[in-house]
């Protein structure tokens, strides 16, 4: 009896196993998250210097603003 029901589960268990390798409804979003994400950090690479100069100017505008707005109280 005990190894009925362990033979049965392993049946199940190989069963889903098969199931879930052929299943391929979700491979094409995956292949393309993981595109987008590589062209991301390409895109980054490239325009590194860009970005950190735009980050740096909108920090120091946001410090002068804090600056003046605590000045004025």
């Amino acid at each position: 009896m005990f190894n009925e029901c362990v033979g049965f589960m392993l049946f199940k268990a190989k069963m889903a196993a098969e199931n879930f390798f052929k299943d391929e409804k979700g491979e094409v979003n995956v292949v393309a998250i993981v595109v987008l994400i590589a062209v991301a950090v390409v895109l980054a690479l490239f325009f590194k210097e860009e970005i950190a100069g735009i980050l740096s100017d909108l920090l120091e505008g946001i410090g002068d603003k804090a600056e003046t707005s605590l000045d004025d109280i």
